[in-house]
C-alpha cells in the first residue's frame, strides 16, 4: 500500500538531536500514522496550529506531497524571549501502490490532524471466483 518515504529523516531527527533544535523548521517532516480500514487506507499528519488555508495536497504520479505552513504569532517588531515552537514550512512525500485509486483522494483537517482518505483501487480488492464444476465426475483409481 505505503512504500518507505524518507530514507533521511532520521539522521534529520538525530541531527536535531546533537545540534539542538531552532525556532524554525526548514522543509521539517510531519509525524502521521498509516493503516488500512476495510476499503480505504488512512493517513494522519499531525499539523498542530497550522492555518488550513496554508496546508496543500497533491498527487502525481503515485506521489502524495503534503506541505503546510505554520507562521510564528508573534509580530515582527516583539522581542521574543522563548521560541519552541518550530515555524516554517513543512513537507511530507509518500509513494503510493499501485493498489491505491489516487483520483478519488480526500482530506479533512480537524483538531490539529489532516486526514488523508485514499480508497483501495477496485481491481486491487478481493474477491470471490467461483468455480464451475462439469456433470461428469471421475473416478479415482484406488
Amino acid at each position: 500500500m505505503l512504500m518507505r518515504t524518507d530514507p533521511f529523516r532520521e539522521f534529520d531527527r538525530l541531527a536535531q538531536q546533537v545540534l539542538g533544535s531552532t525556532a524554525v523548521a526548514r522543509d521539517a517532516a510531519m509525524p502521521m500514522d498509516a493503516y488500512r480500514s476495510g476499503d480505504d487506507f488512512l493517513v494522519h499528519f499531525d499539523l498542530p496550529g497550522i492555518d488550513p488555508e496554508t496546508i496543500e495536497l497533491d498527487v502525481e504520479r503515485n506521489v502524495l506531497n503534503v506541505r503546510a505552513e505554520r507562521r510564528s504569532p508573534a509580530p515582527e517588531d516583539a522581542e521574543t524571549v522563548v521560541a519552541e515552537r518550530p515555524t516554517g514550512t513543512f513537507t511530507r512525500q509518500l509513494f503510493l501502490g499501485e493498489t491505491l485509486d489516487t483520483d478519488r483522494i480526500d482530506a479533512t483537517y480537524d483538531a490539529g490532524v489532516l486526514t488523508v482518505r485514499i480508497p483501495v483501487a477496485e481491481q486491487a480488492k478481493p474477491r470471490r471466483i467461483e468455480i464451475s464444476g462439469g456433470d461428469k465426475r471421475k473416478e479415482i483409481a484406488g
